[in-house]
């Protein structure tokens, strides 16, 4: 007559297999020796490698995107040492040469003594969490995007100028080097909208904000749509010289471009009237009263006739 098994036997292969029935991966490592102990048989089926494959605390890091491999594992380390329970999000490696994130959730296990023991914890698939995240992400991109362009022209809006102006004053004033504003207005544009229609109005436009981005040609020119009819471009590290070549050729183009504007009292086509400054940036200075500055400068070239230039320094 065969042995009933005993009941701590029956315990155990039923936790066995509950452990091993479900989709995280249970695990446990020596702390002593840096092996592991037990690893269940769903890593292979998650990453290829099977489970007698994981032999020592090295495996685990081998194994590893090498991104994200320095960080988990002195993370890790250091909260095992410290006693706490932690979880990180690295991607793993798969036997085909994929990666596959994973979600290690652990615990740390103390002797009687206190003393680390062991880490027991649970290896979770976290691939379409992290895909969904990063769909997120791009779409919170996207409205950040958004929300800092003008939707018409394409162009950046004047909530982006003001931030990105800010951020180029103090560049400008800790380096000590020159920061050039220009302002372009569309001259007779409410005579354009009355001959042509709004809709024209608004091709026009367009139009026009595709001319006077090509004068900025620099990774760091920056062309906004100021408000209504009116443009500003801001030329980082350019001096008055610069800025008035810049502002002459974003002029020629738009003549170019050749845009009837029958209304007009000063050309057949559509022009512009342009204010230029520049400027390096003193600790008294402020970014409001140079804009300020470089926009009466296009006023002046407004009393001037219209489709003229005035250029600044300070």
């Amino acid at each position: 007559m065969s042995e009933l098994p005993l009941k701590s036997e029956v315990d155990t292969a039923v936790y066995k297999t509950l452990l091993e029935s479900t989709k995280a991966i249970p695990w446990k490592i020596d702390w002593s020796t840096m092996r592991f102990a037990y690893i269940g048989p769903q890593i292979e089926r998650l990453l290829g490698w099977a489970p007698e494959s994981w032999m020592t605390v090295q495996d685990w890091a081998d194994r590893m995107h090498p991104e994200d491999r320095q960080w988990v594992v002195d993370f890790c380390v250091a909260q095992s040492k410290a006693g706490v329970d932690h979880e990180a999000d690295y991607r793993a490696l798969t036997k085909d040469g994929s990666y596959v994130w994973l979600r290690d959730v652990v615990h740390v296990v103390r002797d009687a003594s206190g003393q680390v023991e062991a880490l027991v914890g649970f290896m979770f698939d976290i691939s379409e969490r992290k895909k969904t995240e990063e769909k997120l992400m791009s779409l919170q991109r996207e409205l950040q995007d958004l929300s800092f362009k003008d939707s018409l022209t394409g162009l950046a809006n004047r909530r982006r100028f003001d931030a990105l102006v800010e951020a180029e004053w103090e560049a400008a004033r800790k380096n000590k080097r020159p920061l050039s504003l220009i302002m372009f207005d569309i001259d007779f544009f409410k005579q354009y909208n009355d001959h042509y229609g709004h809709i024209q109005g608004d091709e026009c436009l367009k139009r026009v904000a595709q001319s006077l981005c090509s004068g900025a040609t620099r990774p760091r020119d920056f062309m906004a749509r100021y408000g209504g009819e009116e443009f500003a471009l801001v030329l980082p590290e350019t001096d008055h010289l610069g800025a008035k070549y810049v502002a002459t050729r974003c002029r020629d183009a738009l003549t170019q471009e050749n845009i009837p504007h029958e209304t007009s009292l000063v050309a057949p086509t559509v022009t512009v009237s342009i204010g230029v400054g520049t400027i390096v940036p003193a600790a008294r200075d402020a970014p409001v009263q140079f804009i300020e500055e470089v926009d009466k400068r296009l006023y002046q070239a407004k009393q001037m006739g219209r489709n003229s230039l005035v250029v600044g320094r300070q």
